[in-house]
């Protein structure tokens, strides 16, 4: 199971790129752990100034923006 934190404060861009990750995962039968991190605390100490970030298996993989499908299914494919 890949460990994947979307970290974000709540912000409409936080919720795309949640549901994104779930939608791929699904779609490719990924089996994952989703955790949404909100406490801007803990998003600092991953590092990340912009959200929403993402990380995989304790690794910072984006920050700031919403990522596409095909960047996705790699991080996921690549830690699975």
């Amino acid at each position: 199971m890949i460990d994947v934190k979307v970290l974000g404060t709540g912000c409409a861009n936080c919720k795309t790129t949640q549901a994104l990750i779930e939608a791929v995962a699904g779609e490719h039968g990924i089996e994952i752990a989703l955790e949404k991190v909100e406490d801007m605390a803990k998003i600092m100490s991953y590092g990340v100034m912009s959200t929403p970030g993402v990380v995989i298996n304790g690794k910072v993989v984006h920050a700031g923006g919403i990522p596409d499908k095909a960047s996705i299914l790699s991080w996921l494919t690549s830690e699975g």
